[in-house]
């Protein structure tokens, strides 16, 4: 299925074996990876992270939901299989996944909502779609910026969407802190865990300008190396790994995005996109390639960061908590999201966090991988 601007495949729980310390070499084979030429040509991968993804659904363990999400990200060139984390993007696809493939009862035609519980972070999402003749709805006018034609639009809300690696929506306590960095030295930075842990830099910190397109980024080695190690000083200073040479072998956590002020941009279909119609620029690393367009969690904890008070996201962005819509810039076009943040005595908490994707079904089948790679 596609959901929002990635692709995956679905897998039902019960189809896979019962210990899930087996999947990952099944998922390798299925899906072309390891690949040192980053095609997988000889498995379901595109050659890109946000094209080699794995989706598994099953029966709720959780109370509060309908159904269990897990997510796994499968590397392009090597043979890591990540599942500590959860694609925003794909969330959008398994509410109509398990309406269509009867995990979930199908309601009469009109809105319904699938609660989704995500294994990965332990988190409740609520998705809202339409239902049509006894399916998720496909058809409809909403578009989204990197994906062609139009869709059924599928509202996703990440209910409490804090902590979910690190236990806190500010794991260093602070806003905005100092990492030091080897070979960089101080760089400023907002560590923010949010539907998935990021950390925020200000382009110009890094002699980037927020409007970089993915080939300019993935043609610039220093920039790249400057990305990396900020990333790894994340990932210590957040607790996500004991140290630097740990949080390489972890390359999906923390994303690592370059923000920028409103400023005219060029996007990947050749068209200049207007600082107007923006309030931020984001340039996000997804396992160390840079995102075509942005993740989506990465964009919901990039909103959630904007009503932060005192983080580089909230001295950049050009809104208000008044509005509660924030439009996000990145290489394909824009995002439209939502978060809203308050103060319970010292603490901030991330109430929730809104955006709106597309999914739909692209086949369904068999896939045949090789048991040899799969041992």
């Amino acid at each position: 299925m596609r959901g929002g601007t990635s692709k995956a495949v679905m897998f039902h729980r019960e189809d896979l074996p019962a210990d899930q310390a087996s999947w990952a070499p099944i998922f390798r084979a299925v899906m072309g990876s390891p690949d040192p030429y980053a095609r997988q040509l000889d498995g379901m991968g595109g050659g890109v992270s946000s094209v080699s993804k794995i989706c598994i659904v099953g029966p709720s363990t959780h109370p509060d939901a309908d159904v269990d999400y897990t997510f796994a990200q499968v590397s392009v060139k090597d043979d890591r299989v990540d599942f500590s984390a959860i694609c925003g993007n794909m969330t959008s696809a398994i509410g109509p996944f398990a309406i269509d493939e009867g995990l979930v009862p199908c309601p009469p035609d009109g809105p319904t909502t699938v609660r989704i519980h995500n294994t990965n972070t332990r988190k409740i999402i609520h998705a809202q779609f339409n239902v049509q003749g006894g399916a998720a709805a496909v058809d409809g006018e909403m578009s989204l910026d990197g994906v062609a034609g139009t869709g059924s639009p599928i509202r996703l809300d990440f209910l409490h969407p804090g902590g979910p690696s690190t236990g806190r929506l500010l794991p260093t306590g602070h806003a905005c802190d100092t990492l030091d960095v080897p070979g960089l030295g101080p760089v400023n930075a907002s560590l923010i865990d949010a539907a998935n842990p990021c950390v925020f830099v200000e382009a110009r910190a890094l002699g980037a300008t927020g409007i970089e397109l993915p080939g300019e980024i993935e043609s610039n080695p220093e920039l790249l190396r400057k990305l990396e190690a900020v990333r790894r000083a994340a990932s210590v200073a957040m607790g996500l790994a004991p140290d630097a040479e740990a949080a390489g072998l972890k390359a999906s956590l923390p994303l690592v995005a370059l923000v920028a002020s409103p400023a005219d941009a060029p996007l990947l279909s050749g068209a200049v996109q207007s600082a107007a119609k923006t309030d931020i620029l984001v340039r996000m690393m997804s396992t160390g390639q840079p995102h075509r367009a942005v993740p989506l969690t990465g964009a919901l904890c990039l909103a959630v960061a904007c009503r932060v008070p005192g983080s580089l996201p909230a001295q950049v962005v050009a809104t208000t908590g008044a509005d509660p819509d924030i439009r996000i810039g990145h290489p394909s076009g824009v995002i439209v999201v939502a978060a809203h943040v308050e103060r319970q005595g010292e603490t901030l908490q991330a109430r929730h966090a809104s955006a709106y994707r597309t999914a739909r079904r692209l086949f369904k089948g068999e896939v045949y991988y090789r048991t040899s790679l799969a041992r």
